[in-house]
């Protein structure tokens, strides 16, 4: 590893740290990490004293290394340093030491002045199309050197969904157990655990394009993840259908200016207004009061029995949820014909 300043990058925590891990093991490579490592972590409240996590990890960049030939400071939440903190660990990345490695860990983005300041970035977000999480699943595992073909990977995929995070344990224990001997899915599945959730545009876009089965299909795999109820579906749409409600009528022709008035980013807000002009102003108030409905069915308007001892799942989340979706969807595909 010849970058003297590598920063791992990423929003989910749980990934970062996971990259971090695997720097560090590059970085060491044969010496002793009692030896050539320091690893420090910022506002960490297990470490005693008065003084600051920042003395000690500048301290340990400007002392030379002892009985080794290179030093690794490792710097996990970066991005909880303050102004003049950060300003002072620049000023050393700007004439770093020759023998030493640093690596900054920081949970956010690549704006982060830390980040902009490393000579090498590694940036640990994965796109949310599911080619995009496919492709993150063959290269963790390639990482390990665990081998499986393209349909065990395809249905890795479709287990995990949106939930990634998971992927570099499950190739270190796969590693751990099987090494690089050739796999299939009935290998991997035992440690795979339960279905993983998918975004929530996943939704969304299959009710506005009106493909009922897909936006079916997509609820359901919502409820089987068990990271969402009912009602937590329910406000998903409800967030969609007010802000089309909010454009419709409103003059708005650009998604440039649909983005500004709605707050979200520009792709968001030219779906919502596309749907506005599909859908006018009697469907979209059809559709807010369906919305207004499930959610009073689902906070105790009605009842179709409790959990399927099979599935787990809710029979009255799932009916009020398939009807609802139902409904919006085929509204959605009668706008699209017209």
């Amino acid at each position: 590893m010849t970058s003297s300043i590598i920063a791992v990058v990423g929003s989910d925590a749980t990934m970062v740290y996971d990259a971090v891990h695997n720097v560090i093991e590059k970085a060491l490579g044969e010496r002793d990490p009692s030896f050539a490592l320091q690893d420090f972590t910022v506002k960490d409240v297990t470490a005693g004293g008065d003084s600051s996590v920042l003395s000690r990890i500048m301290e340990a960049l400007n002392t030379p290394p002892f009985l080794i030939d290179r030093r690794i400071v490792v710097v996990r939440d970066a991005h909880q340093l303050v102004a003049d903190e950060v300003a002072q660990l620049s000023e050393w990345m700007e004439n770093p030491s020759p023998d030493t490695t640093l690596v900054v860990a920081v949970v956010g983005t690549k704006a982060n002045k830390l980040v902009k300041g490393a000579s090498e970035v590694i940036d640990v977000k994965v796109g949310t199309r599911p080619k995009d999480r496919a492709l993150f699943i063959t290269e963790k595992m390639s990482e390990y050197h665990v081998k499986v073909d393209g349909a065990t990977a395809q249905a890795i995929t479709a287990r995990v969904g949106d939930d990634v995070a998971r992927i570099d344990a499950l190739a270190r224990t796969l590693q751990s157990i099987y090494g690089s001997a050739p796999l299939n899915f009935s290998h991997v599945e035992p440690y795979l655990g339960e279905a993983g959730d998918v975004p929530e545009w996943d939704l969304t876009n299959a009710i506005d394009k009106g493909d009922l089965a897909k936006a079916i299909i997509v609820a359901r795999r919502m409820l089987d993840s068990k990271e969402r109820v009912g009602l937590q579906i329910i406000n998903i749409l409800q967030r969609h259908y007010l802000r089309i409600a909010r454009l419709e009528g409103s003059g708005i022709r650009d998604e440039q200016e649909a983005s500004i008035f709605l707050g979200i980013k520009t792709y968001g807000a030219g779906q919502a207004l596309t749907m506005s002009q599909r859908l006018g102003a009697a469907r979209v108030a059809q559709a807010v009061h369906w919305i207004t409905r499930a959610d009073m069915d689902l906070k105790g308007g009605v009842t179709f029995g409790g959990k399927d001892l099979n599935t787990d799942l809710d029979a009255t989340d799932l009916t009020v949820v398939e009807i609802l979706i139902a409904r919006l969807a085929m509204m959605s595909r009668g706008a699209r014909s017209r």
